[in-house]
């Protein structure tokens, strides 16, 4: 029993030995471990190689739209580059050109212009708040009828321009259209009181200024602008700043006759005439605008038809006095000049200017006419004599040539000095017989143009 007594003490001792030196094993090797370093996740790498993937990708992605970008920056750039050079080169190209010719306006600075205008143009708010009321019924009605014609003009600005083949006929109508627009919208802002009145006041503020259609303040009550023809070169002798206020030119088909009148065509001429059934004058009158004027300067082209009888000494300057043009100005009538058809080259009593001839001349006449015949035989045709104009200063044969010898000729001129006067123009085709019918007589015009300063 003492042995079994050791035993058993022994396999216990042996036992706690063994659940001690367990027990420690175990509780160093969980030291151990926690001591050298913590518990990772075994997967770890795996998650990091899933999170890095997309971050790369929307890394390459973004790099390739800043690329794409800049290369698109480049070409816009590389592109207006491009376009700034060719209109460079263009502008440059065509500025020579131009300067080797003829001078145009800065027309950027004429846009600038304009636009700076039409905002000076709008009424004033400010004012208008404060009671100050503005007519805009009537603004409107002016700008959109300025805006419609300075539309027009610029369209045929861009034409002109288009077609432009270095002509100083081209650039003055170019010119004159912008000069038009300038001046309208000088208007539209109140400023006509800053427009001349006449071409000679244009001419004497610049003497430089060509011929051309110019904008007008009329001087009359109540009146208003409008535009006129200015002849800056001389005529009748006379330097510039003429004012054209009557214009006929038949050869131009887009012209007509007058009201009233009759248009006769024959051989490739055109020409306006009396439609009276028996004797009697046609007219038309042209305003002077309120111009002031002392001096008249014209020229009128006609046919003869028929057998004008030339004058009519017995009448007065309100009948039927001459088989002709009468010219006149005001009411009651003051004569101008009188533009006379002969009967015929051959005859010394077909005008007072023929060689022989004893055909008497009325008194308010004068001097101040032009006569010839269109009629080269001894008796008329009913025809329309287109072989030989009248009053142009050519071809007076046999008895009329000293018709054609006169000053001026195929201008005439009155000067009335000091004396001024704002009268219409009239221009009257008369004879004392009917002129439509066989056996009429008349004698139509196919251009005139009267001026005045």
């Amino acid at each position: 029993q003492a042995m079994e007594g050791e035993q058993s003490q022994v396999y216990e001792n042996l036992n706690r030995e063994s659940i001690n030196e367990n027990h420690v094993y175990e509780l160093c090797q969980v030291l151990a471990n926690e001591e050298r370093r913590p518990k990772e996740p075994k997967n770890i790498k795996k998650r990091k190689n899933k999170w890095n993937k997309p971050i790369i990708h929307t890394v390459l992605v973004l790099s390739l739209i800043v690329i794409l970008l800049i290369v698109i920056l480049c070409l816009l750039l590389a592109h207006m580059s491009t376009r700034d050079t060719t209109c460079t080169c263009t502008t440059g190209a065509t500025t020579g050109a131009i300067a080797g010719s003829n001078e145009y306006p800065n027309f950027t600075q004429w846009a600038n212009d304009i636009v700076s205008r039409v905002n000076q143009s709008l009424p004033d708010f400010n004012e208008w708040s404060n009671g100050n009321n503005t007519n805009f019924a009537e603004l409107d009605k002016q700008i959109l009828q300025t805006t419609r014609d300075s539309a027009q003009k610029l369209i045929n600005i861009v034409n002109t321009l288009s077609n432009l083949q270095d002509t100083s006929t081209s650039t003055a109508g170019v010119a004159d259209d912008i000069l038009l627009i300038a001046q309208e919208l000088l208007v539209l802002h109140n400023k006509s009181a800053t427009l001349p009145t006449s071409c000679k006041e244009i001419k004497e503020r610049q003497p430089f200024s060509p011929s051309g259609v110019y904008l007008l303040a009329s001087t009359t009550i109540g009146g208003s602008t409008y535009t006129a023809y200015c002849n800056m070169e001389e005529l009748c002798g006379l330097g510039g700043g003429w004012a054209r206020l009557a214009y006929l030119d038949m050869t131009d088909a887009t012209q007509n006759c007058p009201s009233g009148f009759r248009l006769y065509q024959s051989e490739g001429v055109r020409a306006c005439g009396r439609t009276n059934s028996s004797g009697g004058c046609v007219s038309v009158q042209f305003p002077s605008n309120g111009i002031s004027y002392s001096q008249i300067c014209g020229r009128v082209t006609g046919y003869q038809y028929s057998h004008t009888d030339g004058l009519h000494s017995s009448s007065g300057i309100n009948s039927t006095y001459l088989e002709g043009v009468s010219i006149t100005r005001g009411s009651p009538r003051q004569h101008v000049w009188s533009l006379i058809s002969g009967y015929s080259e051959l005859s010394s009593s077909s005008c007072p200017c023929n060689t022989g001839s004893s055909v008497s001349v009325q008194s308010f006449i004068g001097n101040d006419y032009f006569c010839e015949s269109g009629n080269p035989n001894t008796f008329p045709s009913q025809i329309l004599h287109t072989s030989d104009p009248l009053w142009d200063g050519q071809e007076c044969n046999s008895d009329e040539s000293p018709c054609c010898n006169v000053p001026g000729i195929p201008w005439f001129h009155r000067d009335y000095g000091s004396n001024t006067t704002t009268d219409y123009i009239e221009l009257r085709v008369c004879g004392d017989y009917h002129a439509n019918a066989a056996g009429g007589e008349d004698s139509p015009v196919s251009y005139y143009e009267i001026y005045v300063k």
